[in-house]
């Protein structure tokens, strides 16, 4: 079985830095492209960037220029490194990974940005 487990979010003020990670462990041959997800009160569950083990990387436009995802391959850990964060990126973040060809989530760690 394959666990991943989110860390890093919090309460920070409009304009401020948070930096999320995101461990996986348990049975690992492989961890294909790992990702992390938000979803806000009454609304749908959005990808927010996606990096995969080559290093590829896609953005949300909402995030583009103020977050990065990056991973560590030995660690089995990826991040997500938030500047300029702003009120409407308050949200539960989650991670997720395709770990030995199956989808895995986290189980989310909010971030709170106050205006």
């Amino acid at each position: 079985q394959v666990q991943l487990v989110e860390s890093g979010g919090g309460l920070v003020q409009a304009g401020g830095s948070l930096r999320l990670s995101c461990t996986a462990s348990g049975i690992i041959f492989r961890i294909n492209t790992m990702a992390w997800h938000r979803q806000a009160p009454g609304k749908q569950r959005e990808l927010v960037a996606f990096i995969t083990r080559g290093g590829f990387t896609n953005y949300a436009d909402s995030v583009k220029g103020r977050f990065t995802i990056s991973r560590d391959n030995a660690k089995n850990e990826v991040y997500l490194q938030m500047n300029s964060l702003k009120f409407e990126d308050t949200a539960v973040y989650y991670c997720n990974a395709n770990v030995n060809d199956r989808e895995y989530w986290g189980q989310g760690t909010q971030v709170t940005v106050s205006s």
